[in-house]
C-alpha cells in the first residue's frame, strides 16, 4: 500500500490538472517551456530549438526510462510545458498513461520515433507488432528524429521555423561526421570478435548499423529477467568464440556481466569487463558523455577498444579535429 501512494497521489494530481487547463499556453515572447522524457530527446530538441526555448528532461543521468515512474513535480511540470516530447515506442513504458492522456487534454505531446521510417524500425524475434525502442543507437535513425523534432517546432512557433531549419541542417551535419567516425572505428575489429555482449538488448540499431552481432542479457526491455538458460547459452558464446569483453550499462545492474565473466573463467577463457556503456541514458549534465554526440562516441569508441579495434586519441572529437 505505502508502496503504491506516491503514483497514485501523483496520478490524481495529474487528472486534476487537465480538467483545470486544457489550452496551451501563449508565447509571449518568452522562450517555450518544452519537456523532453530522456537525455537523448531533450538533446535533440535542445539542439533544434536554440534558445529560442528552454528544455527539461525528467530523466538524468543513470536512470531507466523502461521502470520511471512520473513524481507529483513531474506532473505539474509536464501541465506547464508548451509541449512534451517523448521517445516512444514503449520505451517510457510506466509513463504511457500519463502521456496519452496528457494529449487527448489537447496538450502537444509528440512521440519522436514517429518521424522514422516503420520499415527502419527491428522488432524482437516473433513479435512483429512491437519495435525496439532504442532508435538513438544509430545517428542515421536519430537524424529523421531532428526532422521531426524541426517540423513539430515550426508548427508550434511558425516564426522560429527559419532558425529551427537551420539548427536542425547543423546538427545533422554533426551526426553523419559521428556515424562516418562510428563506422570506422567499430569496422576496426577484427570479424572473430565482432560480438557485442551487454546487459540488455539496447544495441540492435547499433549493430545493425556497423556489423556487429549483438547479444543481451535480458530483452528488450530491464523489466524482463534472465533465465540460468540464457547465462549459460551466452558463456557457452563467448568461450567458443573467443571473446575478450562484456559491457555494463550505466542504467542497468552488471550483476548478470558477473555470472557470465566467472562462467567464462570456469571455463577457461577470460573475459574482461570491457567498460560502461551509456544505453538508455546519457552521463552527468555538462560532460561530454551527457551529450547525445559524446554518448554516441563514447560507446563505439569503448567497444572498439575493449574487442580489439582500433580508436584514436580523444575519441570522436580527437577525429574530427584531425579530419579537418
Amino acid at each position: 500500500m505505502g508502496s503504491t501512494w506516491p503514483a497514485r497521489l501523483a496520478t490524481a494530481l495529474f487528472l486534476m490538472l487537465i480538467g483545470a487547463n486544457t489550452s496551451v499556453w501563449a508565447r509571449d515572447n518568452k522562450p517555450l517551456d518544452l519537456v523532453a522524457t530522456t537525455g537523448m530527446v531533450a538533446d535533440a530538441v535542445r539542439a533544434v530549438a536554440g534558445d529560442r526555448a528552454e528544455v527539461a528532461s525528467l530523466m538524468g543521468e543513470g536512470v531507466d526510462p523502461h521502470l520511471y515512474k512520473l513524481t507529483r513535480s513531474d506532473t505539474v511540470r509536464l501541465m506547464r510545458a508548451d509541449a512534451v516530447f517523448y521517445n516512444g515506442l514503449h520505451l517510457e513504458g510506466k509513463m504511457i498513461d500519463a502521456l496519452t492522456r496528457l494529449a487527448e487534454s489537447g496538450r502537444p505531446v509528440f512521440a519522436v520515433a514517429a518521424a522514422i521510417d516503420p520499415t527502419r524500425l527491428l522488432s524482437p524475434a516473433g513479435l512483429p507488432d512491437q519495435h525496439d525502442p532504442h532508435v538513438w543507437m544509430d545517428p542515421v535513425l536519430w537524424m529523421a528524429v531532428v526532422d521531426g523534432v524541426r517540423d513539430r517546432l515550426s508548427a508550434l512557433d511558425p516564426e522560429g521555423a527559419a532558425l529551427y531549419a537551420a539548427n536542425a541542417d547543423a546538427y545533422r551535419a554533426d551526426l553523419k561526421e559521428l556515424d562516418t567516425y562510428a563506422r570506422r572505428v567499430l569496422g576496426s575489429i577484427p570479424e572473430t570478435t565482432r560480438v557485442l555482449v551487454t546487459s540488455h538488448d539496447a544495441f540492435h540499431y547499433l549493430g545493425r548499423a556497423y556489423g556487429l552481432e549483438v547479444r543481451g542479457i535480458q530483452g528488450i526491455s530491464t523489466d524482463s529477467e534472465a533465465s540460468l538458460r540464457d547465462i549459460e547459452d551466452l558463456v557457452r558464446l563467448l568461450v567458443e568464440r573467443r571473446i575478450p569483453a562484456v559491457f555494463a550499462e550505466t542504467s542497468v545492474s552488471e550483476r548478470s556481466l558477473r555470472a557470465l565473466i566467472d562462467g567464462a573463467a570456469a571455463r577457461a577463457h577470460r573475459v574482461d569487463l570491457g567498460g560502461k556503456l551509456y544505453s538508455d541514458a546519457m552521463g552527468a549534465p555538462g560532460t561530454w558523455e551527457g551529450s547525445y554526440l559524446g554518448m554516441i562516441d563514447h560507446n563505439a569508441t569503448t567497444i572498439a577498444r575493449a574487442l580489439g579495434g582500433e580508436a584514436p586519441v580523444g575519441g570522436f572529437r580527437g577525429w574530427r579535429t584531425a579530419s579537418r
